[in-house]
């Protein structure tokens, strides 16, 4: 269940207690042990002591490499490079290289099997590799030579691959640039090379997505704002780069799960398509926003269309995000049966089949994913630790997936509690999304902010008063009534 990202710009001792409870009740990791410690240091300094020494990676530092991430990010997991060639593009996409630090044994790599994900809470993050690694050796930072796992995407006119190459090399990102500066170079008709071709790579991936009946969710930032003597909640803008960057990402993770398919060995990401429930959720919401939802729309045509810097359209983006459901992972394995319906190899929100392959300084699963892929485009065996450890990884994952999302949700759950408890006693506006016999869901305002109101089945999809009666939050709970 994605959530979406969530800051702090203000502070309080409620605040804060409350996010120390999360961290204790989901058990989010603190400090890497100093064992682990010492190991990624050692890893660091064998791993860039050797970039020269060998034949085993291609010199690629003459690719001019950009980053495009948030402000601030330190663990850059991808560079990307895109040039024309002929009515088509080169994409060079550079991963880190986390394989070549974390082995398959040891103090570190037991340590980030456990952690499985990194954590982001609103005030912090818990990192799935000690900073040695995840903010500096394996980091592709700008002017430092790095060693990367460098995908080689050839497209034609239309944004579709016709060719596919992985190799290890060495490379040197260029500039670490953030959404809002790509797209102001975009914008001002300034942009060239890299940036102006993912401007028209990122619109033929997106029409690529729209026409299999795939959809992004491209979720705002939300900060946490002092307001007076409680808080306020406001949503970063969402520009066209993050998508077109997204893209890159989703273009990379089909591929893999091609070659994948094609070798009968790997890890896909799975999701079921959205159930009816969840789409009438969404449907109300919209409709009880004021947002048009014609009755012949899809699901992915109406939320694909949503711009979530619009603070109406981005409460439904959020209640949309929150019902996607039952995704996982499927391991291939040679000798094990491969589910015969097609679906079940799919991922529903991308429309295609999918793997977890760019994000490896943040996901466990991504390195065990990059090595099958690095055998299977060399033609070679996948190695037999990574073959054990496929079968593993969905329980790992989805118990990582689980704590992850439960210490977000909660913090979600914290901070919509906070906003409210300077309202006990007043009303406030919500779309009720979904009814049960004795309680009903609904969405406050244009915060999506999600509560239930117990003992009533409200009309669905209207929009009712409700009287806030009490906020907890402690319990991180909010009690409405009818007003």
């Amino acid at each position: 269940m994605p959530i979406p990202p969530l800051w702090l710009d203000a502070r309080s001792p409620a605040l804060e207690a409350g996010l120390a409870r999360i961290r204790a009740e989901f058990d989010v990791p603190g400090e890497h042990s100093p064992a682990a410690l010492d190991e990624a240091a050692q890893a660091a300094r064998a791993v860039l002591g050797a970039l020269d020494a060998g034949a085993d990676r291609v010199d690629a530092r003459d690719v001019e490499l950009v980053t495009i991430d948030p402000p601030g990010s330190q663990d850059l997991d991808q560079a990307v490079h895109i040039e024309r060639r002929g009515r088509g593009w080169r994409v060079r996409y550079a991963i880190a290289d986390v394989p070549a630090f974390v082995g398959p044994d040891g103090a570190l790599a037991e340590e980030v099997q456990a952690r499985g994900v990194t954590y982001y809470l609103p005030d912090e993050r818990a990192p799935l590799h000690p900073p040695r690694i995840g903010e500096d050796a394996g980091s592709l930072l700008p002017g430092q030579d790095r060693p990367a796992l460098l995908w080689e995407i050839d497209l034609d006119a239309d944004g579709q691959p016709e060719r596919v190459d992985l190799r290890r090399a060495v490379v040197r990102s260029r500039a670490q640039l953030t959404y809002a500066e790509v797209q102001a170079e975009v914008d001002s008709g300034r942009a060239t090379g890299t940036l102006a071709a993912l401007a028209e790579v990122g619109e033929r991936r997106l029409a690529l997505e729209a026409a299999r009946d795939g959809v992004s969710l491209d979720l705002p930032t939300q900060r946490v704002m002092a307001d007076g003597g409680g808080f306020r909640l406001e949503h970063e803008a969402v520009v066209p780069a993050m998508g077109w960057n997204a893209q890159i990402s989703l273009l990379t993770g089909m591929v893999a799960a091609e070659a994948m398919l094609a070798g009968g060995v790997g890890l896909l990401r799975t999701l079921p398509p959205p159930d009816p429930e969840v789409v009438a959720k969404v449907r109300c919401t919209a409709l009880g926003l004021g947002l048009d939802w014609p009755e012949e729309a899809s699901y992915q045509s109406v939320v694909r269309g949503l711009d979530g810097s619009d603070p109406q359209e981005a409460a439904v983006l959020m209640v949309a995000a929150r019902g996607l459901r039952g995704a996982g992972y499927l391991a291939l394995v040679p000798g094990e049966p491969v589910p015969e319906d097609p679906a079940a190899l799919r991922h529903a929100a991308v429309a295609a089949p999918y793997a977890h392959v760019t994000a490896p300084l943040r996901r466990l699963c991504d390195r065990a994913a990059l090595e099958v892929c690095l055998a299977l485009h060399a033609g070679s065996k996948v190695p037999d630790h990574v073959l054990a450890e496929l079968t593993e990884l969905p329980r790992a994952m989805a118990r990582a997936r689980g704590r992850e999302s439960g210490a977000s949700r909660a913090a979600v759950d914290l901070v919509e509690a906070l906003l409210l408890e300077p309202h006990v006693g007043a009303v406030v506006p919500g779309t009720v999304v979904a009814v049960g016999e004795d309680r009903s869901s609904v969405v406050l305002g244009d915060l999506a902010v999600e509560a239930t109101v117990d003992g009533v089945a409200l009309p669905l999809g209207e929009r009712v008063p409700l009287r806030v009666t009490g906020v907890d939050v402690t319990e991180r709970r909010v009690e409405l009534d009818p007003a």
